[in-house]
């Protein structure tokens, strides 16, 4: 099966390692590191959401009209307005990209970040409105005929849209959690389903849970699979694991601040963190290359676990994921243009040479197992 990469789409160039020089939404730098993800044989970038932060809709429109190939995974939170008004803007932005985007549903792991814009309900709460919402947003894409919906949290009559997708039947719906209510809704409603790196074994057992969770759901197909990653690649060994200490001293240098804003009442809230953290506790080197202090240093807070080692080392931890039923890898470094462009010229065409490898060999083994079964048809009745 073909494998995709999924970069970020950031607005400065701010991380955790690097305060940004500029303002919090730079055009040009937008759209450069976006040029930097189309040139270097990524698929697709992510415009992420944070309470502060600028618009991903607005600044993914601007890629959108500036860049030929790159397709776009926005991010949106269901608390933000009202799921009609929403699927008008995810169906404007794919006419704007030419049928490239991919809306990622964010249901809010953080009471406190969620109540900054409002939002009171619990997380279980969420997770039911969550999936209500991708609901009506996949009816508005998709009906050409008005209807009514009488749900939980919407309510509304005689709605019809007059704006519809490029994409048919619909773009994607991307999702993600690791509690028992995030599984049940996205399981239900995704067509990807996101997982932040944990050790291989822990990997296998989230997938499970997700396809477990997609067929109590009554899907004959399950979710595709991403899993996320923060890459640090140098030419040696020696020099990724010099790289990678340095990585984890500058964000324990910016982090005391960063780690407050994010957890102000203690501890992650969110399943996912918490599995990052106990993970983190329980070892710092998993597997081939997977690496937890960065996650530690941050509280889990997201995408935090790294990859360190040389590009094909990379690769082959990589490929490991893939073996697993992994066909879409998210990864970000933390100097964010540089690390696109080195990701992009060392990793993705060793991870990409080799699925394809293992794709022609396999297609062979299928066809000489034809082959046999139709010489030993025709022996049994000759």
């Amino acid at each position: 099966m073909p494998v995709e990469f999924l970069g970020i789409a950031a607005t400065n160039d701010g991380s955790e390692t690097t305060p940004r020089s500029g303002p919090a939404f730079d055009p040009d730098y937008t759209v450069r590191l976006g040029r930097a993800h189309e040139d270097h044989g990524w698929d697709r970038v992510l415009f992420a959401y944070s309470s502060g932060s600028p618009d991903p809709a607005t600044a993914a429109a601007l890629l959108a009209s500036r860049l030929e190939r790159l397709q776009i995974l926005l991010a949106h939170r269901p608390n933000l307005s009202y799921p009609t008004y929403a699927a008008r803007v995810f169906a404007t932005l794919d006419q704007i990209s030419g049928g490239r985007l991919t809306v990622h549903f964010i249901t809010g792991g953080s009471d406190h970040e969620q109540r900054r814009e409002g939002d009171t309900l619990t997380k279980d709460e969420r997770y039911a409105r969550t999936r209500e919402y991708i609901e009506i947003v996949k009816k508005v894409w998709t009906r050409r005929e008005a209807f009514d919906h009488e749900g939980e949290h919407y309510r509304f009559h005689d709605y019809v849209s007059d704006v519809f997708p490029v994409q048919q039947p619909r773009p994607g719906v991307s999702f993600g959690g690791s509690s028992p209510a995030a599984l049940a809704a996205g399981g239900a409603e995704a067509d990807i389903y996101c997982l932040w790196g944990e050790p291989l074994e822990r990997t296998a057992e989230q997938i499970a849970a997700v396809h477990a969770a997609a067929r109590a759901a009554g899907r004959a197909t399950p979710p595709r699979i991403q899993v996320a990653f923060r890459p640090i690649i140098a030419p040696t060994e020696e020099l990724a694991w010099e790289k990678a200490h340095r990585t984890l001293a500058a964000i324990k240098a910016r982090g005391g601040r960063q780690r407050r804003h994010s957890h102000p009442n203690g501890g992650p809230q969110n399943t996912g963190s918490q599995r990052l953290i106990a993970i983190a506790e329980q070892g710092e080197r998993y597997d081939r290359a997977l690496w937890t202090p960065t996650a530690a240093a941050t509280g889990g807070g997201g995408n935090s676990n790294a990859l360190v080692g040389t590009p094909e080392t990379v690769a082959e931890a990589l490929l490991d994921y893939y073996d697993l039923g992994v066909d879409i890898i998210s990864a970000r470094g933390y100097d964010l243009l540089g690390d696109a462009i080195d990701f992009g010229r060392h990793v993705i065409p060793l991870v990409r040479a080799e699925v394809a490898r293992r794709d022609a060999a396999g297609q062979a083994r299928a066809g000489r197992t034809a082959g046999a079964f139709e010489r030993e048809a025709t022996l049994t009745t000759s």
